[in-house]
């Protein structure tokens, strides 16, 4: 598993321009399989998503994104081996 950390660069009303072909890129990964879950930081300075995979193929299709492709956010990925999760969580480690 891979997070995504999204940090944006650009004024939020260039983001928020670009807020729903991005929301439509991320429908797309979720409809894939690659993506978990996703969302806006508390702090709207950025993203947070959480991708099924290794880190090499996450950044490939992350990279993909319109926030990334339009240089509007910067990009940090964190790969981990979730070891124990709620139950709500558990069939995400299957």
């Amino acid at each position: 598993m891979v997070l995504a950390l999204l940090t944006y660069v650009k004024p939020i009303e260039e983001i928020d321009a670009l807020r729903p072909r991005h929301l439509e890129w991320i429908s797309a990964r979720i409809d894939a399989g690659e993506v978990l879950l996703a969302g806006r930081r508390a702090s709207a300075t950025g993203g947070v998503m959480l991708y099924r995979g290794e880190a090499e193929a996450v950044e490939a299709i992350a990279r993909t994104d319109p926030y990334l492709i339009e240089g509007a956010a910067t990009l940090e990925l964190v790969g981990f081996t979730a070891a124990i999760a709620s139950a709500e969580v558990g069939a995400l480690l299957a």
